[in-house]
């Protein structure tokens, strides 16, 4: 391909590329799933850097022209997959689920998932929470360079709170979020998972009542079901958790905590708005509950949320977790903690005695990447490719799935909720498209004690090609079914 480069203009070379492709791409010189040179080719033919080819690229990316497909290069973005045509119809009954017994089945899920990453030729698997595989060549270089940063530390232990450098990062970057932090506020985790689990064995003992959101994320269930809490789920509405119903359970149970998914919530994809942050915060401060905030997904956010309930805290009420494994990978194992006051001693003595601290290896990594600009770049081609996988879905399950179905629009994040009819069968759903080799969360796992309604958690961070397959399935299984049932 040939792209005639003014290297005398004041426009940068990269944004020229842009620009001549966005011009083939809008006359329909390049059409709707045609592949784009690669990098290393179109670097040749135009004798740029490939670091100027991949800027170019993301930049088409998160204008939503192109996709990028793990080993298989660029696309141009259908045409079909531009925007929703249905709105979210998420309006579930309001109930809340108040349970004493062990019933979490987030474990056999995991296990599944992660015997799916082993045949990944073979398995749909539409029930994980991993973002699209992307970057390589850039992981590649940048841990070299990280790794010459740390080789005199590697025979040392670390601090347990973090490196000082990723932790002034991260600082960085939250302020831009509206959460004033400094690096002596944060703590550096294995993922927010063991975030979480610190948080949880600290502040709740067995035979502790804690607030949930309903449905909410599996896995903080699965711990609390372990440390032997009480749970109450607060249905959540459009809007977020119930406040009505909080305010409820606050006065008649006096829990020890509120663990809520602010931004982007797993598994419906729905963010809360400043108000509603704030008279939940207001909740908590009058009944004096913990707050746990959740946030692994605000990265992925296709529009800047709204600041974390943190960011309005005063009266160290609220401790704050996020991730790199939802944004960047999961395997660094990278997480963060945000407490203040006297919950960031206790925080950072349970992390002490727990592992020490997080591999310094991750830990420069990471940093790199945040030093160095690439993980901006990183976050706006995941964010383009998130939105046009986001609209592929919700194109097929219009295309697929029976019109009884609704299901959550989220903007951002890689999740949407369907909510299904009640008579729908669909144990003998999953087990069935498993037979087809397509694996699918069962709605009932992010209820407590495996309670509420008719709902799967679907994830899109897949190809058009693997999300097409997947949902055509599902939706031939669901119609059959319904059918069945009368």
């Amino acid at each position: 391909m040939r792209i005639p480069l003014d290297r005398c203009a004041t426009k940068p070379v990269y944004l020229q590329i842009r620009d001549r492709l966005h011009r083939l791409i809008e006359s329909g010189a390049l059409k709707p799933g045609d592949r784009l040179p690669s990098i290393r080719s179109l670097a040749n033919s135009t004798q740029v850097n490939k670091l100027t080819v991949i800027e170019a690229y993301g930049v088409l990316e998160a204008d939503g022209l192109i996709h990028a497909r793990p080993g298989a290069g660029y696309f141009v973005n259908s045409e079909t997959a531009t925007s929703p045509k249905r709105e979210s119809n998420f309006a579930p009954k309001q109930d809340a689920i108040v349970t004493k017994q062990r019933n979490s089945s987030f474990i056999a899920q995991y296990q599944a998932s992660t015997r799916a990453v082993c045949h990944p030729a073979e398995i749909i698997d539409l029930s994980g929470g991993l973002p699209i595989k992307s970057d390589l060549d850039d992981l590649q270089r940048i841990a070299r360079r990280a790794m010459k940063q740390v080789s005199d530390t590697l025979f040392n232990y670390g601090l347990t709170q973090g490196q000082c450098r990723l932790r002034e990062q991260i600082a960085q970057m939250l302020v831009q979020q509206g959460l004033a932090v400094s690096p002596g506020n944060l703590i550096i985790t294995n993922g927010s998972a063991q975030g979480l689990s610190l948080i949880f064995r600290y502040y709740v003992k067995p035979g502790d009542w804690v607030i949930v959101e309903s449905p909410g994320y599996h896995g903080a269930l699965a711990i609390l079901e372990d440390i032997g809490a009480r749970i109450i789920g607060i249905p959540i509405t459009g809007e977020g958790m119930n406040l009505e119903f909080l305010e409820q359970y606050l006065r008649s149970h006096r829990p020890k905590l509120i663990y809520t998914v602010s931004t982007l919530q797993n598994p419906t994809g729905l963010t809360t708005s400043t108000s509603h942050r704030r008279k939940l915060l207001a909740l908590a401060e009058e009944y004096e509950c913990l707050i746990l905030e959740d946030n692994a997904y605000e990265g992925l956010s296709f529009e800047p949320p709204p600041a974390p309930i943190k960011a309005l805290d005063r009266e160290d009420t609220v401790i704050y977790v996020g991730t790199f494994s939802k944004t960047l990978m999961p395997g660094l194992r990278v997480g963060y903690m945000v407490a203040t006051g006297q919950n960031y001693a206790n925080l950072l003595e349970q992390k002490l005695l727990h592992d020490l601290h997080v591999s310094t290896v991750s830990q420069a990594i990471v940093s790199e990447y945040l030093g160095s600009g690439h993980y901006r770049r990183h976050l706006k081609r995941l964010q383009a490719s998130n939105l046009q996988n986001r609209n592929q879905m919700l194109a097929a399950l219009e295309r697929y799935f029976p019109n009884e179905a609704t299901w959550t629009v989220p903007e951002g994040g890689i999740f949407l909720w369907v909510q299904l009819p009640e008579r729908l069968p669909l144990l003998d759903v999953y087990r069935e498209a498993l037979a087809q080799n397509v694996l699918v969360s069962p709605g009932n796992s992010f209820f407590p004690g495996q309670g509420g309604y008719n709902a799967m958690r679907i994830n899109f961070s897949h190809s058009p090609e693997v999300i097409e397959r997947g949902i055509s399935i599902l939706g031939k299984l669901l119609k059959d079914k319904l059918s069945q049932a009368g």
